[in-house]
Formats: C-alpha cells, structure tokens, sequence
C-alpha cells in the first residue's frame, strides 16, 4: 500500500534546548531529522519522502542528510510561519505528481517503525483519516494550581502520535478550506466533517521535546542496536608478471595475480565480507565475471559498491579485519599502506581496520607457492 511521506522539519523546538533547532541536534552521532528520514526509507511502502524545512537551514538540512543517497528523497521545500502552512507547502510540492495516500510525520520523532507506517496507510481511505495512539494508562486528574479538584475519566482518551494519514485529495481539500492555522491536520479534516480512524501507535514513537528526551533516545539506540559480522574469503592463482595487488597496493614480485578483475584477493575477501554482514550476496553477484565491464577492474569499484549498500541499509562498519595467506611475497611491510587504502576507499577510520598476514606453513596450494588466499571479517552496526 504504497504512500508519500511529508516530514515537517521547520519547526525551531526551542524547548529542547541547543544551539541547533532540535531536528539538527545530535543523536548518537547523527542528526535526529537524518535517522527520521531513514527510518521512513525503510519502508519499501514509501514511494517518496518529501521534507518541508525552515527557509534558514538549507545548509544545516544539506549537512543533515550528506551521502543520503535515496532517488525517494527529493528536494526540500520550505515551510512557512505555522504547522499549517508547512504542511501545505509539502502538499503542493507533492502535488505535481500526487499520490494517492499522504503521511505526515514530525522531524522529531525518529522512531517511528515499518509497523506502525503500514497501519496508518492501511487505514486510509478516501473519506477516511487515521493517525497512530496510545490508550492512557495512567489515572488522570484536573487541577487547579497545585490542588486535585475532580478525577478525569480516561477510557475515551488516547495519547496521539504521527504519522497522520490521509486521501491526498481530502487533505489538500482541507488546507484549501483552512480559515487559519489548527492544531493539527486531523483536526482540519474533522472541521469538514472526516472521519478519522485510531490504529495503535508505538511507546518508543515519541516526539522529542525536551532535553531529557535525548537521555532517553540515547539509551533506547543503545539497547536497539543491530550488529551483524560478515565473513569473506577468496583465492587467486599465480600467473606471469612483475607485481602483485593487495588491499590496493601494488608489491614487485615475480610473478602476478590471475583474476577476471586486477585480481586483489585480499580487497575481494573484505568486500565480501561487507556484502555478508548486510546479507545481500557476494562480488560474483553484484559484478559477474561472466560480464566483460569487470574485466581488468580496479577492485576498489567492487569495495565502494559494498559501502554504498552498507549505508543505504543504515549501517555504519564498526571494524575491518583482513589476513592474507602466503609464502610470498612479504606483507608485513606493506601492511601500513593497505590499511591506509582500505580507510580511504571506505571512510572507516584506519584504526578499526587490521590487515595481517600469515603462511600455511609450506602447506597447501598457499604454501606450495601456487596462488594468495585472504579471508575478512567486517562488523557494521546500525547508524
């Protein structure tokens, strides 16, 4: 049941606190708005997400979302003076080709999950808006100043949450008949007379607000951390040459590497691994040696592929570790410039890269001098 989603992020959130309004703030080492967008992404149901932003922050979206590469994203629009008017930019951004069935989201509310989306959208009808909530648990009672007056009666009272789901044409309908800004854009809808479905949300999908929230995003990415570990592991024959390639680095030897590409075992193996650790093949899938393209190919194009996955998956790799298998020639020399390699092609800072070598002990086709094996471990974690 496929959807676009609007992310209104033009808000300042003063009350969180902060140099930065809060959708820009830091979490876990990632600005709040860029794991909203992603956890939205995630969602193969989601056609498009379109943010609506503050006309000031085109620099601070653009740091935001850096290597953020999802052809579902499209460009920002900017938001105006209220909730209202943001939304209504996004919708007419949207408009030029408009989808069926719209969500809108809080930047500030990353996490939001693939559950909780597919219910909203399920629940959307033309006619029909939906938004996710939680049932009040909690005695409730109205006040005056410091003092109880009377208790409130709680099993009509629900605990709203975003995202908000409507028919395009009933919210843009509703914005265009909109006397001034609303709460929200479910009370828009009920102004003409929309009946609005309530599906149950998440106790984790809250909206950051103040700055005690951050504390608890903290410890909730903590205990939702995904880890996964990769392995990979590769053989290259010898053939006639003058050097060797490994990890990206060029040895003179006596002889050279038989392979399809420039034949970097070692490269092969960590880029394997990778391709493992995210569960989406090997190199013989993502570059068949059966096609010509890859034939003397520089493997670094192979490893930059597996990053590019590992990050529109939503990982970040934690380490790298490489041993390479041989008699000859020497690795230990060289080890410190593969490393370097490996760290620029990746991104991954050297000191959570190892690269090693050891022998067979004369034993096997390694240790007969035939060829190089290497075998790669790569841990990646969720961003």
């Amino acid at each position: 049941m496929d959807y676009a989603c609007l992310i209104v992020a033009a808000g300042r959130g003063v009350r969180a606190g902060g140099d930065l309004p809060k959708q820009y703030q830091m979490l876990a080492g990632q600005p709040i708005l860029r794991r909203t967008l992603e956890a939205v992404l995630r969602d193969p149901a989601c056609d498009r997400v379109q943010a609506v932003i503050h006309p000031g922050d085109a620099s601070l979206y653009r740091v935001a979302c850096d290597g953020l590469a999802d052809p579902r994203l499209l460009s920002p629009v900017h938001g105006g003076a209220t909730r209202t008017d943001s939304v209504g930019a996004g919708l007419a951004a949207l408009a030029a080709q408009p989808p069926e069935r719209v969500l809108v989201h809080d930047a500030a509310r990353p996490f939001v999950t693939q559950d909780v989306l597919t219910r909203v959208a399920a629940a959307v009808a033309p006619g029909v808006a939906a938004f996710p909530a939680l049932p009040i648990v909690d005695a409730l009672w109205r006040a005056e100043g410091a003092m109880a007056v009377a208790p409130v009666r709680r099993d009509e009272l629900w605990r709203a949450q975003t995202p908000q789901g409507f028919w395009f044409d009933d919210i843009r309908a509703a914005h265009a008949a909109a006397a001034g800004p609303a709460d929200d854009d479910i009370a828009l809808v009920r102004q003409r007379g929309l009946d609005v479905r309530i599906v149950l949300g998440d106790g984790n999908n809250f909206k950051i607000t103040l700055p005690a929230d951050f504390v608890r995003a903290e410890r909730l990415l903590k205990d939702a951390m995904d880890i996964r570990t990769g392995t990979g592991f590769d053989v290259h024959a010898f053939t006639d040459g003058s050097s060797v390639t490994l990890c990206g680095v060029e040895i003179p030897f006596d002889k050279a590497l038989s392979g399809h590409s420039d034949a970097d075992v070692a490269m092969h193996a960590i880029t394997d691994a990778l391709f493992g650790a995210i569960a989406e093949g090997d190199i013989g899938q993502w570059f068949p040696p059966s096609e010509v393209e890859w034939k003397g190919a520089a493997s670094s194009i192979f490893l930059e592929k597996a990053m590019e996955r590992v990050s529109a998956r939503g990982f970040t790799v934690s380490n790298i570790d490489c041993t390479i298998i041989c008699e000859r020639p020497k690795v230990g020399p060289h080890a410190a410039a593969m490393r370097a390699e490996i760290a620029r092609i990746t991104g991954v800072e050297s000191g959570r890269i190892s690269v090693k070598a050891t022998t067979s002990e004369q034993l096997g086709f390694t240790g007969r001098g035939e060829g190089i094996a290497a075998m790669a471990t790569a841990t990646v974690v969720s961003a």
